[in-house]
């Protein structure tokens, strides 16, 4: 008898570098494998369906990303949902969006400003930086941190995650308070800044990751209370990557980094009510660290940066498809996507299943967010070229 897979256990084979009926396929499980708010109209109507865009729910603010509704995720075999925390508005740093000069703004619950130009804008670049100034732990700690365990946030996690594992036997992604450790101090810091810390005072740079690893203790120990034993992926981040090399030394990772990451992998393996698999972002050419990533215990990879220096598909499917999952990279997010012909972008999705298909270890979903500039013949010549050649049949 043929088996008849539900998402749920599609996704958990192919984490488990297991063959199932298909390769998952994966939009809007994430804030990173989403669509930006301007090309999901675009694609709603190329497919048929009804479109009034002042109904499009937004999923993430500042990637302006849109909530992928149902009739869209049917269509397209969609495999993954997400289930995020709701927003915390204790922060006494929060200022609402408003419009100031040329520019929408708001100020987020870290006291990090983000602004995005009225006409033309895409989504929020940060313009604002809030500890530039800090030169101590003391003024680390003293600074106004936000309630990372605000029971606002977990309100409604189970009921929301109960509906999605039991009622439509799909897998979630449980998201996170906020981006990764080394990421929100270079954001907090300022690029500049922090990166001289680790550099000329790692002392200090050490203090402020601690703060962070101890902020992402205290919410995932409520948020995986709150779900239960429904959750199998979790959502962690740190982008560490640039086009052609780290942000830092590959030393410099293993001395300051990979150790809080480790300890994170471990409190929310240790934490959580059953098996969970660590689905980590990292954008770039990050390679050289790989074996440091999977050494950390992470299990997913999302999401594999084919256009960046050393990102071969065939290379890492070779030395590491056994040992790491990876979520991300059926079609470059960079240039072939937005850029090349609806025949480039299936030869280049044709070209990335070969690759990281075989023998599972592979959900399928471009290698970002699907951009606002994406027109969506190039979208569906995308999807078609995986559903084509999907099946592990």
């Amino acid at each position: 008898m043929v088996q008849t897979w539900t998402s749920f256990e599609r996704v958990k084979a192919a984490i488990e570098h297991r063959e199932a009926d298909r390769i998952p396929f994966d939009l809007g499980g994430s804030t990173l494998t989403g669509i930006n708010r301007k090309a999901y109209p675009r694609l709603r109507r190329y497919l048929g369906l009804p479109t009034d865009e002042s109904k499009i729910m937004i999923d993430d603010v500042m990637q302006q990303l849109a909530v992928v509704d149902d009739d869209v995720r049917s269509l397209l075999k969609c495999d993954v949902r997400s289930v995020l925390p709701t927003p915390s508005t204790k922060s006494s740093l929060l200022v609402p969006q408003h419009v100031e000069g040329s520019d929408t703004k708001f100020t987020d619950e870290w006291g990090l400003g983000w602004r995005m130009p009225l006409d033309g804008g895409m989504y929020f670049d940060m313009y604002h930086s809030p500890m530039t100034e800090v030169t101590s732990l003391d003024e680390v700690r003293a600074f106004p941190w936000n309630d990372p365990a605000d029971p606002v946030r977990f309100a409604t996690l189970k009921e929301r995650a109960d509906k999605i594992v039991v009622e439509e036997k799909t897998p979630y992604i449980l998201g996170r308070q906020f981006a990764g450790i080394f990421e929100v101090a270079l954001w907090l810091r300022g690029f500049e800044n922090f990166l001289s810390d680790l550099a000329t005072n790692p002392g200090f740079a050490e203090g402020l990751m601690d703060v962070l690893l101890e902020h992402k203790y205290r919410y995932w120990e409520k948020a995986l209370d709150a779900v239960g034993d429904n959750v199998m992926l979790v959502s962690e981040a740190d982008d560490l990557g640039m086009q052609e090399r780290l942000m830092v030394s590959p030393r410099m990772y293993r001395k300051y980094i990979k150790p809080r990451h480790k300890k994170l992998v471990e409190f929310i393996k240790s934490r959580a009510k059953n098996k969970v698999y660590i689905f980590f972002h990292c954008c770039g050419a990050i390679a050289d660290i790989l074996p440091d990533m999977i050494e950390c215990g992470i299990d997913i990879l999302n999401p594999w940066q084919v256009s960046a220096h050393g990102m071969d598909t065939k290379e890492f499917k070779k030395n590491f498809g056994k040992d790491i999952t990876i979520w991300g990279g059926g079609c470059d997010s960079q240039w072939v996507l937005p850029y090349g012909t609806p025949q480039q972008v299936r030869d280049e999705t044709r070209r990335r299943i070969d690759d990281l298909a075989p023998g599972g270890g592979f959900i399928f979903n471009p290698v970002h967010n699907v951009q606002g500039d994406v027109p969506p013949e190039n979208i569906m010549a995308m999807w078609e070229t995986w559903d084509k050649y999907a099946s592990y049949q």
